[in-house]
């Protein structure tokens, strides 16, 4: 009996854990909760980019609900990792998405100004092969602005929110992987306080009301992060490793003394 009791919550956490693949976050967005959310986060990323005329736009992850947003961009094209798959997506009676191999994206160097990351870190096997594949195709001066669920929130926390499936990040734990990544964080911001469930009742107004309240009392608990970030164009200079190389021959006896620069023996002993 406690077998099957433990086998049963063991399966619920490996569901819970799994990412939604595209048609069920499609039908999530299609549902009056997803379209209440989808206007909260949207207004949000407009402020972050207010205007894209004569930008070059790539959604990664699942960014179409949000791409329509700025239909003032020269050219918008969303592409979905294998993984999650694929719906159509596009204007004018063409399609402008692509299922693609995240560690691979099927584009030259500086291909796009700005990036829409949505549903996309939260899902990906190697989040940094991705963001590296990220980082080779946007342009020196690009952006990429990233929606990742919050650990802290209540979003994060049930099955039945969009956001409650794969993995939520603290605003640290997102900061630290944008800059190992060669990306600078420059502004933040965040969305959804609202509860994700009574969707049926769910009203943009009511989601004002929420989003006006949690800002002012409980900023820390919405529901997902957005963070808007800089193509860093170089590697920080290892500190810590060089340190390592100067004192453990020392210490540690890894290196002959002869292997040792003399500069660094000086070093050592004016640190003695």
């Amino acid at each position: 009996m406690i077998c099957g009791s433990v086998s049963r919550a063991a399966e619920t956490l490996y569901a819970f854990a799994m990412p939604l693949d595209s048609p069920e976050l499609e039908a999530f967005y299609e549902s009056r909760m997803g379209q209440v959310a989808r206007r909260l986060i949207s207004r949000r990323l407009r402020e972050q980019w207010p205007d894209l005329s004569g930008q070059r736009l790539l959604g990664f992850g699942y960014a179409t609900p949000y791409l329509r947003s700025f239909a003032e961009a020269e050219r918008a094209l969303a592409v979905m990792p294998e993984g999650q798959g694929a719906v159509p997506w596009g204007t004018g009676g063409r399609v402008q998405t692509a299922l693609i191999d995240d560690q691979a994206l099927p584009f030259p160097e500086a291909s796009f100004d700005c990036l829409l990351v949505v549903h996309g870190l939260e899902s990906v096997d190697s989040l940094r092969p991705t963001l590296r594949e990220l980082w080779r195709v946007l342009t020196p001066d690009g952006r990429l602005l990233v929606v990742a669920p919050n650990r802290a929130s209540l979003w994060a926390q049930l099955e039945t929110s969009p956001f409650g499936h794969g993995q939520p990040y603290t605003r640290g734990q997102l900061e630290r992987l944008l800059m190992q990544s060669l990306f600078q964080p420059e502004a933040w911001d965040s969305a959804l306080f609202m509860p994700p469930f009574g969707g049926g009742r769910r009203s943009i107004r009511a989601g004002n009301a929420w989003e006006k309240v949690g800002h002012r009392l409980w900023p820390g608990l919405a529901g997902v992060h957005i963070v808007q970030a800089s193509k860093s164009m170089y590697v920080p200079a290892p500190v810590k490793e060089a340190r390592r190389r100067v004192l453990a021959p020392a210490i540690a006896g890894s290196r002959s003394r002869a292997d040792i620069p003399e500069h660094a023996l000086d070093e050592a002993k004016q640190q003695d």
